[in-house]
């Protein structure tokens, strides 16, 4: 049944470190109730680390291939984790190469008949609840950490923890609520009574006990949980999506000196203490990424906002009149519907969200709309009778060729959001009265012309991103002064250079935290550039660069993370500077022409990650970076040996100094060549595949 801890189980499987020195290949891919094979595809060549941009234009059957060729001769684990249908293994098993070298399968499934159509019954594992012991030690973790209980609340614990009969996922959930209650046995004999017992196959008994976990959310939670049920089933949720989207609702209350966007984040650290929600990526430096909810609580959402008449979604077999839809708050379209929306007057409807390419209805008549999500939705041309809707505060489109935004957007006086990505080849035109909308808070583009004159500031921009040849004159910074994010592309030949576009003064973004800047043809960086003296995170792709510039780089005190790309030195030998990059944690060098590296451990002092992808030039990584007392892992993608074994030199170093801390990963797929392994316990290089070997073996093919 579900929440039973199938894909817990799987994940443990996938994750053990003798499983990862095993298998060459691992992989790992989410089917769930409604499936496309291509995305599945799409899925496993991520999970092996084998799928790039010029990759999105292919087939199905070139995405078949490419798995199978990626598989072909390797011992791999493949796991396919929420399996409804036999189809889909119908589909996907000519992909998987067998050639009998010990490659395996793990599928994970509520349906008994899938797992006996998938293999034979002796290798069907059927979950059983946990214990009595295990599920009380199950709760006391989730409820108390890494803390004793208390010996006046073990009996009512214990109590609780029979309830939920033996069920993970209950556990997991009442755990979450009673690590926010008092410890008091008051609290936890509220819980003991209210928490009916989770029955084998009985549905609503476990609603009713997730329920409560529900009933027990502050108030100022209950509207942010009740949405995340919009999202389709297993939907991998980017959180910045998640909080602009919370944001345009209305959601978020204002709490002295946080922003909106940081109050968004406190709430959904909120409901991930609570276990509502799960976290799907985090980076080493703890923000998240991605989350997810699982299926048994997206259920949960979609009834009780069903109850409340918050949330209609149009996945469900059988569909509401218009006359009931026109009452919900949210319409969130998973499937084409049979009738046009078009036909609802006077509705509440305060949100429409598409998870599917469909069409916008005949007539946008929703007074009331606040959020349009069509970013599933291919668009020739802008839909105009959006300009209409005067209270939207949140728009995201996609589009394909020359798509224009009029001027007359200019009438969505409470705009927050602005989304326009291209589906594939194309470019936008903006209109100069967009950053003269005053209630502006993210601006995001793939390529968009956007010219700035004389206006009025606008303080609440925080986010500008994929804007085209940008000047940033006086009066540009002038209208956007709190940019917190930004993302600029420059297309000017070396002739032209990048005079024109006043770089000099990005150094006046105060607020700036976040730069990426792409440049075409390696044109040289200005001299006199200077760059906002808040950077946390700085990205620099297609330019050359002098020691100097890179000199300003170091001296930025707040910067944390560094990505180089195509970036071309004024030679090819770096020797760091001591003082420089003092608070940086990961820094990147990608498809460089750099040869030699000079630097100390002074010279990167906090530095976490490094990674260096493409760098076939360079000799060695310097061997006092491995002294680096914060460095947790070094990444090599397409680099010559004798940098895989510097790094290995380091680590074995390191190693004899009792530091297990530091992880090694390489990579190499395009000349056919496989570094198999230099490993020790938490060691790992692998080129092309992750197989570890014994210490000071080292084998190259």
């Amino acid at each position: 049944m579900g929440g039973i801890g199938k894909t817990t189980l799987a994940s443990n499987i996938y994750d053990d470190p003798y499983i990862k020195e095993h298998f060459h290949i691992r992989a790992w891919t989410t089917l769930s109730q409604e499936y496309h094979v291509r995305e599945l595809l799409v899925d496993l060549l991520k999970s092996m680390g084998d799928f790039i941009d010029e990759m999105i234009p292919y087939e199905t059957d070139e995405f078949k291939t490419r798995v199978y060729q990626r598989l072909r001769g390797y011992r791999y684990l493949i796991v396919m984790d929420d399996v409804w249908d036999i189809k889909a293994l119908d589909e996907l098993r000519s992909i998987f190469p067998d050639v009998n070298n010990g490659s395996r399968i793990i599928l994970t499934t509520r349906l008994s008949d899938v797992a006996v159509y998938a293999g034979s019954s002796s290798l069907t594992h059927h979950l059983s609840f946990l214990s009595p012991e295990k599920s009380w030690t199950l709760l006391c973790q989730k409820a108390l950490g890494n803390e004793c209980c208390p010996p006046d609340l073990e009996e009512i614990g214990k109590r609780i923890a029979e309830k939920c009969k033996g069920l993970p996922l209950a556990l997991v959930v009442i755990g979450g609520v009673l690590y926010k209650a008092e410890k008091t046995r008051a609290d936890w004999e509220f819980v003991a009574e209210n928490a009916k017992s989770a029955v084998t196959g009985n549905n609503e008994d476990l609603m009713e006990i997730l329920s409560w976990s529900y009933n027990h959310l502050p108030y100022h939670l209950r509207a942010c949980f009740l949405y995340m049920g919009v999202f389709p089933e297993d939907y991998v949720i980017h959180v910045t999506h998640l909080i602009r989207l919370w944001v345009a609702e209305g959601f978020i209350k204002p709490i002295a000196h946080n922003n909106l966007e940081e109050v968004a984040k406190k709430y959904l650290e909120e409901l991930i203490d609570r276990n509502l929600i799960m976290v799907r990526y985090r980076i080493y430096t703890g923000e998240i990424i991605t989350c997810s909810i699982h299926d048994i609580m997206r259920e949960l959402c979609v009834r009780k906002a069903q109850e409340e008449k918050f949330l209609y979604i149009t996945d469900q077999k059988v569909e509401i009149s218009l006359e009931v839809m026109k009452n919900q708050r949210h319409l969130s379209i998973h499937r084409k519907m049979q009738y046009d929306i078009s036909d609802i007057y006077d509705s509440t409807i305060r949100s429409l969200l598409y998870f599917t390419d469909s069409l916008l209805p005949n007539s946008l008549c929703f007074q009331l709309l606040k959020v349009l999500e069509a970013g599933d939705i291919n668009f020739s041309e802008f839909p105009i009778e959006i300009v209409k809707l005067v209270n939207l505060r949140y728009i995201a489109l996609s589009y394909t060729g020359i798509f224009k935004i009029p001027a007359s957007i200019a009438k969505l006086c409470n705009l927050q959001t602005l989304i326009v990505f291209r589906n594939f080849k194309g470019k936008i035109l903006l209109p100069e009265e967009l950053l003269k909308m005053p209630r502006l808070r993210h601006l995001l583009f793939d390529e968009a012309f956007l010219l700035c004159s004389h206006g009025p500031q606008n303080a609440n921009l925080q986010t500008l991103s994929g804007v085209i040849d940008f000047r940033f004159t006086q009066e540009a910074l002038q209208i956007i002064p709190n940019l917190r994010t930004l993302g600029i592309s420059y297309y000017c030949d070396r002739e032209t250079g990048l005079s024109l576009y006043c770089l000099e003064n990005l150094v006046l973004l105060e607020q700036l935290e976040s730069l990426k800047c792409n440049f075409w043809r390696h044109i040289p960086l200005l001299q006199n550039l200077a760059f906002p003296p808040n950077l946390k995170k700085l990205t620099l792709s297609g330019c050359r660069i002098s020691w100097h510039n890179m000199s300003l780089v170091g001296s930025l005190h707040n910067l944390e993370i560094l990505k180089l790309k195509h970036v071309v030195f004024e030679s090819t030998s770096w020797k760091a500077k001591e003082g420089e990059f003092s608070r940086l944690k990961f820094l990147l060098v990608e498809r460089n022409l750099l040869e030699f590296w000079e630097a100390e451990a002074a010279h990167f002092p906090s530095l976490q990650i490094l990674c260096l992808r493409h760098c076939p030039f360079l000799n060695c990584i310097p061997s006092e970076i491995g002294e680096i007392p914060s460095l947790q892992l070094i990444i090599l993608y397409e680099c010559r040996l004798s940098v895989v074994i510097s790094a290995h030199s380091m680590l074995e170093e390191q190693q004899e100094l009792g530091n297990d801390d530091l992880e090694v990963h390489a990579f190499s797929y395009s000349d056919g060549k496989t570094y198999h392994g230099i490993s020790n316990r938490k060691v790992k290089l692998t080129l092309g595949h992750k197989v570890s070997v014994k210490k000071k073996n080292f084998i190259v093919h």
